[in-house]
């Protein structure tokens, strides 16, 4: 894959920095809400739920500055995909929840999916060196 059409470039930076940096984002969000999180993921029946809580918000924060940045894409792309679509499946899931609670519930595993398949695209184009990247890589 290469980057060689007007644009192409400049437009997988635009991606990188909405996808990478709403990840970061959503990450800094764990750390600020992790007093809410935790009861939340104590309920889904995750082990040391508050650990759980920023252990997963680190994951995102530096998985999505290494996708804006471009470094090490391989790792931060495979890093993502696997815990977002981990999480839609434990966290989000709409089948075993009351029916109060089934919109949201699928809104989130939803989210995640589709989160996932952006990183699952970035992980098939980590073997192609990213334009406007730093270049950092193990593969």
């Amino acid at each position: 894959m290469a980057f060689e059409t007007a644009g192409a470039a400049e437009l997988f930076l635009l991606a990188r920095l909405l996808f990478g940096g709403v990840l970061a984002f959503m990450g800094l969000n764990h750390f600020s809400s992790a007093e809410q999180l935790a009861p939340y993921a104590e309920a889904k029946g995750l082990p040391a739920p508050a650990a759980s809580v920023y252990a997963s918000g680190g994951l995102l924060v530096v998985s999505g500055v290494a996708v804006v940045l471009g470094a090490f894409p391989v790792l931060a792309a495979g890093a993502l995909a696997t815990f977002l679509l981990v999480s839609a499946v434990t966290m989000h899931d709409f089948w075993a929840v009351p029916e109060d609670q089934v919109q949201d519930e699928m809104t989130g595993f939803l989210k995640n999916v589709a989160l996932a398949g952006g990183a699952l695209a970035l992980l098939a184009a980590a073997g192609t060196a990213w334009p406007y990247s730093v270049g950092l890589t193990l593969f």
